[in-house]
């Protein structure tokens, strides 16, 4: 079995999942005051196309166990699922005011490298990759209640000054940037590159 792959430094190439949000020079009052109201009907369709990745997972882990492969129409469901699920986030957590599209990238950008199953994926990680994030998903839950502290104050913050502190905005980002690429490495299986920790790019 070949070893996992713990580098955080990326070495000369990018982490091969990228995420990042058009910071706005301005924000709606208004849609901020009722967003939690106004998400409803895109939160249930969100809810509803994420079992979509959920049901997919056990047969991926089978497909790159006993084939070594990651076909590619299950890549595009996986990577456009969580494109839509990174709009849906940028819009709940004030990111940006636009309505989520279920198709259009908007002003949020996540890239998730196409990986070559037979030469970048061990074909036993899938088994263990769960447990090496480990580290990982123990300290984003425990920054989840950080990150929801500065929503509520980034939200107060909207409503008062009309704009988003960048600081703030800042950290949001940071942190859907870290989950998302955990989220590739564990459960899209997408690289075996360890995600970096922290939020830089």
């Amino acid at each position: 079995m070949a070893e996992a792959t713990m580098d955080n430094t990326g070495g000369a190439s990018p982490y091969p999942v990228q995420y990042s949000v058009d910071y706005p020079e301005s924000s709606s009052r208004l849609k901020t005051l009722f967003r939690p109201i106004l998400a409803i009907p895109i939160t249930v369709i969100f809810f509803l196309v994420q079992g979509i990745s959920g049901a997919l997972f056990p047969a991926l882990v089978f497909m790159l166990l006993f084939r070594k492969k990651y076909p590619r129409w299950w890549y595009d469901v996986n990577v456009e699922v969580e494109r839509f699920a990174a709009r849906w986030g940028a819009y709940l957590f004030l990111l940006r005011d636009e309505y989520p599209s279920t198709d259009e990238q908007q002003a949020v950008q996540l890239d998730i490298e196409y990986p070559d199953a037979q030469s970048d994926l061990n074909r036993w990680l899938p088994l263990i990759k769960w447990l090496l994030a480990l580290p990982h998903w123990i300290i984003i839950g425990v920054l989840w209640y950080v990150f929801l502290i500065v929503v509520v104050i980034s939200w107060v913050a909207i409503i008062i000054t009309g704009k988003h502190p960048r600081g703030l905005f800042d950290f949001l980002v940071g942190y859907g940037r870290w989950a998302n690429r955990v989220k590739a490495y564990a459960i899209l299986l997408t690289t075996d590159r360890y995600p970096p920790f922290g939020f830089g790019p």
